[in-house]
């Protein structure tokens, strides 16, 4: 079967004609729907993208740290299992997610438009919904503190966040999985 397509190992921009071959678990490029695509490296087993995408996530987190460290004055543990703060993890880790399938699978393929529909959905939660609810967290807060008789516990109020900080999120998810892309197939030309 001869297809259009790129070779791995060819990083020019045009195409070239070649022979698609190789199954599902090699590293050649491989026929699926009447077009070559890269089958892209398996790092424990693991997708490389989800990899990225956890990467990114961990990242962010510990950045929320160091930052809110210096900016509190003090170590502020806590923001590395918070759900708010700046860069808004969960939509780097989406974004991480959604581009790595890009770059890897197509972004003309089915797996990148269910990863696009996912992240869309997530990063509208981390800003309408989840910041309406840290919202109402805040005002329950002051509630509590003005009526300190009411047993209400502690209320969580790091849910939600802002527009800068999701595109904060969106910006860093994207960006290190580009880089990380970049990176693996510059690994692999050589």
């Amino acid at each position: 079967m001869v297809l259009e397509c790129r070779l791995a190992h060819n990083m020019k921009s045009g195409p070239v004609r070649g022979i698609c071959q190789g199954g599902p678990n090699s590293d050649q490029r491989i026929a699926l729907g009447g077009r070559c695509r890269y089958n892209p490296p398996m790092v424990s087993k693991l997708p490389i993208g989800l990899l990225t995408a956890v990467a990114v996530q961990v990242a962010c987190q510990a950045f929320k740290v160091v930052y809110y460290s210096v900016r509190e004055k003090r170590l502020a543990l806590s923001w590395f299992v918070s759900a708010g703060g700046m860069p808004s993890a969960h939509s780097a880790f989406v974004t991480a997610l959604t581009v790595s399938v890009g770059l890897w699978e197509g972004f003309g393929s089915s797996v990148f438009a269910v990863a696009c529909v996912f992240s869309v959905i997530t990063i509208y939660d981390a800003l309408r919904l989840r910041g309406a609810v840290e919202h109402h967290a805040r005002i329950l807060s002051m509630l509590i503190a003005k009526h300190p008789d009411v047993p209400a516990g502690i209320i969580n109020t790091r849910l939600g966040h802002t527009f800068p900080q999701i595109l904060a999120g969106v910006c860093t998810g994207g960006g290190l999985s580009v880089l990380a892309w970049w990176t693996l197939r510059h690994a692999q030309a050589l």
